[in-house]
């Protein structure tokens, strides 16, 4: 195994750009989607009929998960950020076979005490994706690459649903061995997106010159680029809280949403509907690899962001206006969601590392930041679920989107002023040097 990774990255590194990029970023796509089968298929149950203490199952299924991830995401705070490369591969592996035995258990324990593996489930799911980009950041191309990547969780989550749909009609598998079956399904492609994923070479020199050298941080040198950028990280947290809020809204409860629209039994809608946002994201957000300059970049990913958020309140008011259908309103709503939150997990936090030449990693922002997110994420759920139960899962979101999308904006709006003014004593201090 070693001498034929070995081969295949010298093989790489004779590559033209073209064939390097493709080959990371379809490397990077299949890994995280396959991760996927073993988060998001239990979603595409109903568990109808199902409560514990007075609360429908399927809301401590998806509480519990978030629980697990979100803890997970703190946890990887630490671990993410001090990971070396040379434990990447097996850190995947070991992590997603502790999720697929928690869905075991999820099958073999009778409901509703089973709940609590989906905790187990989520737990050692939430650092996945730092390990994986880890293999991205800090090169020419890590927009590009990046963009591959994030077009996984749109496309792969609906995929896995309509997968789990069909191993359920399909195989007659219940509700609740359906997601250890999927997650079955995807074990050897997984494996084998792993390893050739695992052949890509470090970044070159031409790389780190251009985007800054990529290090593993200890907890002083974190402390440090918090202390250094503050009031813009936490500006942007709290944006990408919202995004993350809304992202878990839209796919946790996308059944409950299309069923409300008049979409039943159809697995491929899940999938269809997720296509063209997926299209639109990757190429809008992939002509950013082109902008060389890492500042004009950075502000031009703010910009992408604010529109993102325009386009939810827009077609949130159209739907509401009966403008638009419910089909039309859930793709832009995706758009305008994906384009929002894709650059905090790829491009965002790559360009402004690379603007202020900080020698640090992304996979520590993105974990705070996901951290957080998660948390805001599960504090909606409670408030909906124990303080606002009687509103169905869609008046909710119909409801909540548009007012948050427009704190959002006026976040963002800050985050560019605040960056702008760290720029120029950042380059005040770099001429005086």
């Amino acid at each position: 195994m070693k001498a034929l990774k070995y081969k295949i990255q010298q093989w790489l590194l004779l590559q033209p750009q073209w064939v390097f990029a493709l080959y990371a970023s379809l490397t990077a796509f299949l890994t995280y989607s396959c991760m996927y089968a073993f988060r998001k298929p239990f979603t595409v149950g109903v568990y109808e009929g199902l409560n514990f203490l007075g609360v429908d199952y399927k809301i401590w299924l998806i509480t519990s998960q978030v629980v697990g991830y979100t803890l997970s995401k703190f946890i990887g705070i630490k671990y993410i950020s001090e990971l070396k490369p040379s434990s990447r591969a097996g850190y995947i592996l070991i992590l997603v076979g502790l999720s697929e035995f928690a869905l075991l258990l999820f099958w073999l324990v009778p409901a509703p005490y089973n709940f609590i593996f989906m905790f187990c489930n989520g737990l050692p799911l939430g650092m996945i994706w730092g390990v994986v980009f880890s293999y991205l950041e800090g090169r020419k191309l890590t927009e590009l690459l990046g963009a591959g990547l994030s077009v996984s969780f749109i496309i792969a989550s609906g995929v896995v649903k309509s997968i789990g749909e069909l191993v359920m009609v399909d195989f007659h598998i219940s509700e609740f061995g359906m997601p250890f079956i999927t997650g079955l399904i995807f074990a050897l492609p997984l494996v084998l997106s792993v390893f050739f994923m695992d052949c890509l070479p470090p970044p070159t020199a031409e790389d780190e010159r251009l985007r800054t050298k990529r290090l593993p941080m200890n907890k002083q040198e974190r402390k440090a680029f918090l202390k250094q950028f503050s009031t813009g990280i936490v500006l942007l947290v709290i944006t990408y809280v919202f995004l993350t809020v809304f992202r878990d809204l839209r796919d946790n409860f996308s059944v409950e949403i299309w069923r409300s629209i008049g979409y039943v039994n159809d697995p491929a809608i899940f999938t269809l509907t997720e296509l063209p946002v997926a299209l639109f994201t990757l190429l809008s957000l992939a002509l950013v690899t082109f902008i060389r300059s890492n500042y004009k970049a950075f502000n031009i990913i703010l910009a992408i962001i604010l529109l993102g958020f325009s386009i939810i309140i827009a077609s949130t008011l159209f739907y509401n206006l009966k403008i638009i259908g419910g089909e039309l309103w859930m793709i832009l709503i995706g758009i305008g969601l994906y384009l929002g939150y894709i650059p905090f997990n790829a491009f965002l936090y790559e360009r402004l590392i690379s603007s202020f030449k900080y020698i640090s990693n992304i996979g520590f922002l993105i974990y705070v930041s996901d951290a957080f997110g998660y948390l805001g994420s599960l504090s909606v759920v409670f408030y909906k679920n124990f303080f606002n139960s009687n509103i169905s899962w869609m008046s909710f979101f119909v409801h909540a989107v548009p007012w948050c999308s427009l704190l959002g904006v006026i976040l963002i709006i800050a985050s560019f002023f605040y960056f702008k003014m760290k720029y120029k004593q950042y380059k005040l201090r770099f001429e005086n040097e």
